[in-house]
């Protein structure tokens, strides 16, 4: 990576699952628009994936999706670096030292993601999967991020990772920058279609997500089963029309319109009216977003993550060498 007067932005989507609207307008959204402000890193945390079983045909298959949602969102490889965690040893290097030198149980048993994840199975799931916020630590830490851009549930990781930074700082001398977290106002917790007080999420089920690669048909069938709230007002009230208040946002960042002008657009019209028009709105926009996905090939998106690996190594590598000089530990 060529160095330049620009901040660092990294930010990262694990090849897991389904990658739906809510992570499209919640995170990769915003990314497109702080390329051009920021020296910009798009990982493919892959590591991050495998802290569940993932069937390892499928995980490979996901790994080249996920770049290929990046650059249909409008990343750009030319702007923008984009690699697959795995490429780069720095990465599980630090996280290991992170653990020995700066991160503790205690910081740890905080972390309110593993509780949501674990759920009732905390004693038999991965060490990995309770031990991934220090890995998403090393991620940013090693590129001397800047911005942080993520969604609303990542908040905490982020700061751990300046915790873990200033810890680290304190005790062997100035070595990592202290990252700021840069969350999107509007969309930064987009709610499920089928229940409005929980995060829409590609574990759940179906009906609760829209997913980029559905077809418009299948997306307006989820929309119009989308529960809703008592009375027939259309408005923006997350307290007591929360379900509404999400299927506006959705609306308003995807159409560009104002929710204020959605408003007042469906003043005096039903639900009906208002998730016939968000159906097309949806359809719209997974019909362009699906031609540009289905543009690219395999090989191209392999040689994109191989010069990404390349441009984004020696920056880690530089880092990862001044953390183990602090330690001692000679570099071979």
């Amino acid at each position: 990576m060529a160095k330049s007067d620009k901040k660092t932005i990294f930010s990262g989507v694990q090849p897991s699952g389904t990658i739906h609207i809510g992570n499209y307008l919640g995170a990769i959204k915003n990314w497109v628009g702080l390329q051009d402000k920021y020296d910009s890193i798009f990982c493919v945390v892959d590591y991050h994936a495998i802290t569940v079983k993932q069937e390892p045909e499928e995980l490979g298959r996901n790994i080249l999706d996920v770049v290929k949602i990046y650059m249909a969102s409008g990343i750009n490889p030319e702007k923008s670096v984009i690699f697959r965690q795995s490429d780069i040893s720095a990465h599980t290097e630090l996280a290991w030292i992170l653990n020995c030198a700066a991160a503790r149980v205690s910081d740890l048993n905080k972390m309110t993601q593993f509780k949501d994840k674990a759920g009732q199975e905390k004693e038999n799931v991965s060490v990995g999967l309770y031990d991934y916020p220090v890995l998403m630590a090393a991620d940013i830490l090693l590129y001397n991020t800047d911005l942080v851009p993520v969604g609303e549930d990542q908040k905490q990781h982020v700061e751990l990772a300046r915790t873990l930074a200033r810890r680290f700082n304190s005790r062997y001398g100035e070595v990592f920058k202290i990252p700021e977290v840069e969350i999107r106002k509007e969309g930064a917790r987009i709610m499920g279609l089928d229940e409005a007080n929980k995060k829409m999420s590609k574990s759940a089920s179906p009906a609760n997500y829209i997913a980029l690669t559905d077809t418009p048909e299948a997306a307006a069938k989820k929309i119009t089963r989308a529960v809703t709230d008592s009375g027939k007002e259309i408005k923006y009230d997350k307290e007591n029309k929360p379900a509404i208040s999400n299927l506006l946002t959705i609306y308003s960042l995807l159409s560009g319109e104002e929710i204020k002008e959605l408003e007042k657009k469906y003043q005096g019209k039903g639900y009906g009216d208002f998730k016939k028009d968000l159906s097309r709105t949806v359809g719209e926009f997974l019909t362009t977003f699906q031609k540009k996905y289905n543009s690219f090939e395999d090989d191209e998106v392999r040689e994109i993550l191989k010069e990404g690996a390349e441009k984004a190594r020696p920056v880690a590598e530089e880092t990862l060498g001044r953390v183990k000089e602090r330690l001692g530990i000679k570099n071979s």
